[in-house]
């Protein structure tokens, strides 16, 4: 996030795309909530009618897939009626005749025609954003997770800078992280090109600084991401895979296609506090400590850095995570030492610039710092380019619409989406083992819209049969308009009915995510 969550508290309108944020980040979304009921307006973008879009100023119900079709019109109105911060245009940013050029084209008929979204509400929507004092967007993986995540993004960071939406309290660009702590691991570098605080492995220095401490040489080359992995395994390239609290025998796209490259492998690795699908299929599975029996830190969604401290011991042969990588590197000879988490965060301290004053001794005295902290007297950083973005000015990256890789076609004829419920969490390895969770939604199901039921003679609760092209799943229909017609929602907790044999694996060019939110299927009511 480029802004904090307490700052929800204080934004005249929020633009919501791409995120269930009642259902999938219940706090920020009570804060956008309460805002409303203050006077704060709201602009919801999404083809359900999610809580939020109940309570929304416009409603835009865009065809699933055409994110940046909507964006690039919003920018159309906004630009021809003169609403855009000129100042901020010519003072903080560059490239502004290109982006001007190629959102001219998505007039609102012209988006009308692309995403079906009437004209009267895009416009709204346009003067509403532009002409607000203080608005915020937050994002989800509803933009991610096509093949055009990409391009998403930086049509939203385009609508932000075109409009002066940044740098200033209760404005910015604000993605809501999915999983706890996946903001500490990537900037703790788990991701392939990048060293800890995004230091790219191509960068000499940052290599130096690296090896020098480490002790070892390393590789300039980027290494591959999950979607790569199964591809490599499958072909023989990549022979051993070590998983860590990751389940993609149920939260990868295509899920034959991944246990077929899990099976192929010589050797499966998995570390985690239960026993997952994924496990199952492992060679070795090293059993791993909760978050209530270790100490150490998290980074959240508003790039805060939290210490959490052990209450418990685990039980049994379990360890925290990294007295377990440390003792699996000894046996593979290197001699990765460190003794407690405190030494781990002393590292940390030394070679990630923006986590340079985050120290335990600092944190424990207060409720988190947020990155970048630069030395020990630093305060922390709430609000990211108040003044300069990092590189100097913010360059726009216009993008043109592109439609999902996977359209509906006479056999496949309605679009699949998904994504989560609120009683249940990612691959349900922890929520399905709790029971009031568990009684609340204990099955999956598969949203259809009212007249697409009637026509298939498809009742609520029915046995449905849901195919794509790579597999096919049965489970119990849901009958509502929360959904358009043509359009199935569906989530990928329940391993009974595992929505994502049916994705598709096509990937976004540059992020390498594939596509969850859109690809054809057809759906049939059994007997």
């Amino acid at each position: 996030m480029t802004n904090s969550i307490g700052e929800f508290d204080d934004a005249d309108l929020f633009l919501i795309t791409g995120s269930n944020t009642t259902t999938q980040h219940p706090l920020i979304g009570t804060r956008i909530l309460n805002a409303k009921e203050r006077g704060a307006k709201l602009i919801v973008i999404d083809p359900r009618t999610i809580q939020l879009a109940e309570y929304a100023d416009v409603h835009l119900r865009q065809n699933v897939g055409t994110d940046v079709a909507v964006l690039n019109g919003l920018m159309n109105v906004i630009i021809a009626e003169g609403l855009y911060d000129s100042q901020f245009v010519e003072t903080r940013t560059e490239g502004f005749d290109a982006l001007k050029d190629v959102v001219s084209r998505y007039t609102p008929k012209v988006v009308k025609a692309l995403a079906g979204v009437p004209t009267r509400d895009l416009e709204k929507a346009a003067r509403m954003y532009a002409q607000a004092d203080k608005a915020m967007i937050a994002y989800a993986m509803g933009i991610t997770q096509h093949i055009t995540g990409t391009d998403n993004v930086k049509t939203i960071a385009n609508l932000a800078m075109l409009t002066g939406h940044l740098g200033r309290p209760a404005t910015g660009v604000n993605p809501l992280r999915g999983q706890n702590n996946v903001q500490g691991a990537c900037d703790m570098g788990g991701l392939p090109n990048v060293f800890s605080g995004y230091q790219s492995v191509a960068n000499a220095e940052v290599r130096a600084k690296f090896e020098q401490a480490w002790g070892v040489t390393l590789s300039d080359t980027p290494g591959m991401t999950i979607t790569e992995m199964m591809s490599a395994a499958l072909k023989g390239d990549l022979k051993a895979m070590y998983v860590m609290g990751e389940n993609p025998m149920l939260s990868d796209a295509d899920s034959n296609h991944v246990e077929h490259a899990l099976a192929k492998l010589e050797f499966l690795v998995v570390q985690d506090i239960f026993l997952s699908e994924t496990a199952c299929l492992a060679d070795v599975v090293l059993p791993a400590a909760s978050f209530a029996e270790k100490t150490g830190t998290y980074t959240n969604t508003e790039r805060r850095v939290q210490m959490a401290y052990k209450a418990i011991d685990p039980p049994g042969a379990a360890r925290p995570d990294w007295e377990i990588i440390c003792a699996v590197s000894r046996l593979a000879g290197y001699n990765m030492n460190y003794g407690t988490p405190h030494d781990i965060m002393q590292e940390i301290n030394a070679l990630t610039p923006s986590y340079a004053g985050i120290t335990h001794e600092r944190l424990a005295k207060c409720h988190g710092l947020q990155w970048p902290c630069l030395n020990a007297e630093h305060p922390g950083t709430a609000i990211l380019h108040r003044d300069r973005f990092t590189k100097g000015l913010g360059t726009f990256l216009p993008c043109d619409f592109k439609p999902l890789a996977e359209v509906p076609n006479e056999e496949y004829d309605f679009i699949l989406t998904t994504g989560r419920i609120y009683y249940q969490y990612h691959t349900g390895t922890m929520t399905r083992r709790t029971s009031i969770l568990e009684r609340e939604a204990p099955r999956a199901l598969v949203q259809i819209n009212p007249e697409d039921a009637r026509r298939l003679d498809i009742e609520h609760n029915d046995l449905v049969e849901l195919a794509s092209r790579r597999g096919s799943i049965t489970l119990n229909a849901e009958v509502t308009d929360m959904v358009p017609r043509k359009v199935l929602f569906s989530t990928f907790h329940f391993h009974e009915a595992p929505i994502n044999v049916l994705t598709n694996p096509a990937l976004d060019p540059v992020s390498k995510i594939p596509e969850y939110k859109g690809c054809a299927v057809k759906i049939r009511r059994l007997a």
